[in-house]
């Protein structure tokens, strides 16, 4: 039987996010819930059997003699295990920490060190290895579980998922029915509210050691269900999953919300295979961040540049009087005869852009990072309701988004329900509602200085409010870059770092909204003639600075120099500079601190073509 189409639980029928699990298996038992991609074929699990399996990790989990309130981990990629486990967890009264698939063992050490975690799932033997180098140091793990089956002689805590789990759910009866809730259920116990710690998420938004933002239950519920006002999602829609679930925006967004409004999750095999997991799929709703739609963008632009100038005006056409019908929908801009012509730009153009998407696209979300004005134009120009919106970690995500009737494509929406904003001490955005976190574990003076004594957090970003309430963020008060993926970089420590090597004497990190960073050095004049000397080339030449094996030598000596960075703080390119930047030219305060905007604007053309590469 099909859910009802609005078929929505709100928080106060969840209770907690383990009780919105049971909740939705329970009106929804035989509706699919998940698609994945296992042994060549797309498969499908129904609520029904997510209930029972959820239940065998439930039953594995407290054979292990946690307490509540314990901390258990999951570093897995997206797939239905990582909902097994999350539900299961909670259904115990333990609290979840995510962690990403991809990072440095001395990063997950900390990570699992400061939140006590006691067992820890990930998925195959890559990530055991990286695990092993550090399993000395993270000695509080009782259990590590893996997907794969692994062996391993020397670790007595590894067990595979075969040999932990029991080889039958405590909730299913021998016809696989549900059984009524009842001792000994899988249901939350007794005495659990929405407000306690549901889950512990660390982010590096700021200098230092990751921080652990701890959210409640309640924080993702009410989050997950004001988000509906932006958007409304329907239990006949498909969602495509692919940003990681240890992302809070795709886990509240991405996960929670689905389960909530009974819509279908199918998990992408890989980025890579994205393209076409979006036409196997087909999916009607797309939650990501503005990578994505930069790759589709920069896939676009190299099809038109290898076609004909009458296939770019069809195009740029298109565009243009998609985008004027938008306006004009939005009670913005007026009717235009170029309007007449839409249906058959739409056939010859639009359709065949948006075919690529799978064709049933009705939205799509971006958050994350800041979208770039003109890829936006361009997908909502073909006919793609693209809906930007704002968010951090420590707000469960979402602070505001733009709604479908009421879009502002340059903004970042207005603030969503039971969520008030105001701008505080050098224009920053301070937050308020029930989706601000309960605070950083282990760290109360982090979060005395990000939430003040009457509740509002400081999001540390500069921001512009307009008359109709949308939110525009012009700047960031502690220069955190924002990558394009939504990573958080602090510029700042890494330029420390690059400084450490004689042949730079001044540096900067850029890539806000971009996929990557590039450095802006200038060359100490002298360490510069010994490099030059060495590899062979002039240094008194303009064109040694372009030289291709200069820039793939200085590329080394930033990695290296940046090696205790995450992966993702990785620098692709590098502008090589002679001049140093000076007070008297402007680029320096003062004090001799860098002017980055000045900077980026003097370097704007160099650091295009930077980006501009293939």
């Amino acid at each position: 039987m099909q859910a009802q189409q609005d078929d929505v639980i709100t928080p106060q029928q969840a209770g907690t996010l383990h009780g919105l699990f049971l909740e939705r298996a329970r009106r929804s038992p035989d509706k699919v819930a998940y698609r994945y991609f296992e042994r060549n074929a797309w498969r499908d699990i129904t609520w029904r059997e997510m209930r029972g399996k959820v239940a065998r990790w439930q039953a594995a989990l407290a054979g292990l003699g946690l307490q509540r309130g314990d901390r258990v981990a999951i570093m897995l990629r997206n797939c239905p295990y990582w909902m097994m486990f999350d539900q299961a967890a909670m259904s115990l009264g333990l609290v979840v920490v995510p962690l990403y698939t991809v990072d440095r063992p001395d990063n997950l050490s900390y990570i699992v060190n400061d939140a006590d975690v006691k067992v820890l799932l990930f998925e195959n033997a890559e990530q055991w290895q990286a695990l092993r180098t550090v399993r000395d140091q993270i000695g509080g793990v009782k259990r590590f579980v893996s997907i794969d089956t692994l062996r391993d002689s020397t670790e007595p805590r590894l067990k595979s998922m075969e040999e932990f789990l029991p080889p039958a759910g405590e909730r299913t009866n021998e016809k696989g029915n549900l059984d009524p809730p009842g001792e000994g259920s899988n249901d939350p116990p007794r005495g659990t509210c929405s407000d306690e710690l549901a889950s512990i998420i660390y982010t590096s938004g700021t200098t230092g050691k990751p921080k652990g933002a701890m959210l409640s239950h309640a924080n993702m519920l009410t989050n997950a269900h004001a988000c509906l006002d932006t958007f409304a999602v329907h239990g006949n829609d498909l969602f495509l999953s692919f940003l990681p679930l240890s992302h809070t925006f795709e886990r509240t967004l991405g996960y929670y919300l689905p389960v909530m409004t009974g819509a279908t999750v199918a998990f992408a095999r890989s980025i890579p295979q994205l393209s076409e997991d979006l036409q196997i799929i087909r999916p009607t709703i797309l939650i990501s961040v503005p990578r994505i739609y930069e790759r589709m963008y920069a896939a676009i632009r190299a099809s038109l540049d290898e076609g004909s100038g009458l296939r770019r005006g069809l195009f740029h056409l298109a565009v243009e009087t998609g985008w004027a019908r938008f306006e004009r929908e939005q009670g913005r801009g007026p009717w235009k005869p170029s309007f007449l012509l839409w249906l058959l730009l739409q056939k010859l153009v639009a359709q065949k852009v948006l075919d690529r998407l799978g064709g049933r696209l009705r939205v799509a979300v971006s958050g994350g990072a800041a979208l770039a004005p003109e890829i936006s134009r361009v997908f909502v120009g073909l006919g793609l309701p693209v809906v930007q919106g704002y968010g951090l970690t420590e707000t469960s995500p979402v602070i505001s988004g733009n709604r479908l009737e009421n879009n502002f494509p340059d903004s970042v929406g207005q603030p969503i329900r039971d969520v008030q904003v105001r701008l505080g001490e050098q224009g920053a955005l301070l937050v308020k509602g029930p989706n601000v976190m309960l605070g950083y574990w282990n760290n109360p003076e982090a979060t005395r200085d990000m939430i003040d004594s009457e509740g509002w957090l400081n999001t540390g970003d500069v921001a512009h409010i307009s008359d109709s309430g949308h939110i525009y963020i012009t700047g960031r008060i502690k220069d955190i870059i924002v990558m394009s993926n939504g990573e958080k970089v602090p510029p700042t420590d890494m330029e420390l770092a690059l400084l450490h090597d004689p042949l730079f004497d001044q540096v900067m990190v850029f890539g806000e909204a971009h996929p990557y960073l590039v450095v802006l050095a200038v060359l100490n004049n002298e360490a510069w003639q010994h490099f030059a000397r060495e590899i062979g080339i002039r240094a008194d030449i303009p064109e040694a600075l372009n030289d291709s094996r200069v820039e793939a030598k200085i590329l080394r000596r930033v990695a290296r120099n940046l090696r205790g960075f995450p992966g993702y703080a990785k620098v692709n390119r590098v502008l090589l500079l002679r001049e140093p930047w000076s007070v008297e030219n402007g680029l320096l305060t003062p004090t001799l601190k860098i002017k980055r905007s000045e900077i980026a604007q003097q370097f704007a053309a160099q650091i295009k073509e930077l980006y501009g590469r293939r």
